[in-house]
């Protein structure tokens, strides 16, 4: 079973059984899968390098909902100034993402981890990211929707892929309020 995480002298530890690194790892690969930016021609090679297509249809919402909730509108209510923010942030947005997602896969392959500050705030960050993949695939969209996911807590109560994925979600639930308690209880230390 997963240790949580801990604020040491060493910095953050924490640590997970080998099945449990090699789950999180494939999630973090699933989620990077689904932020990989799709390749194709550009007209204009200068707005590909700088993650600007030529067309607006190209910077359009994405269709996945999954992949929506990692990359939500700026702007409300103004299809058109959210689509211009589209444009410019995208790309930079998925790039960081994917970035924070490799690294904590790094991290996870050796257990026990030690993690420095930079270290821990990219596993929190994936972490989040694989919580709101598997939040839409659950359809979580309120505090109650949460709630009764909680009933499912142990091997033993999985029946079908629903029951399954919400035991994947409160471990990994349960991984990133470890690690985001540790990372403050270092920070007061700091002060």
């Amino acid at each position: 079973m997963a240790k949580p995480f801990r604020s040491t002298r060493r910095g953050i530890t924490g640590a997970l059984e080998p099945g449990e690194a090699r789950l999180l790892g494939a999630l973090l690969g699933d989620v990077i899968a689904l932020l990989e930016p799709e390749t194709g021609p550009s007209e204009d090679p200068l707005a590909a390098l700088v993650g600007m297509s030529g067309t607006d249809a190209d910077a359009a919402a994405p269709d996945d909902s999954a992949v929506r909730r990692l990359l939500p509108d700026a702007v409300r209510d103004d299809d058109d100034e959210a689509l211009s923010f589209r444009r410019l942030t995208e790309r930079s947005l998925r790039e960081q993402k994917i970035g924070a997602l490799r690294s904590s896969a790094l991290m996870i392959e050796s257990s026990p981890m030690s993690l420095n500050d930079e270290q821990a705030r990219y596993l929190a960050q994936a972490l989040n990211d694989v919580r709101l993949v598997l939040a839409d695939r659950l359809s979580i969209e309120t505090e109650a929707d949460a709630e009764r996911l909680h009933e499912v807590a142990d091997a033993k109560d999985v029946d079908d892929v629903d029951s399954y994925l919400a035991l994947v979600y409160n471990f990994v639930t349960w991984l990133q309020e470890s690690l985001v308690q540790a990372m403050l209880k270092a920070s007061r230390l700091e002060r």
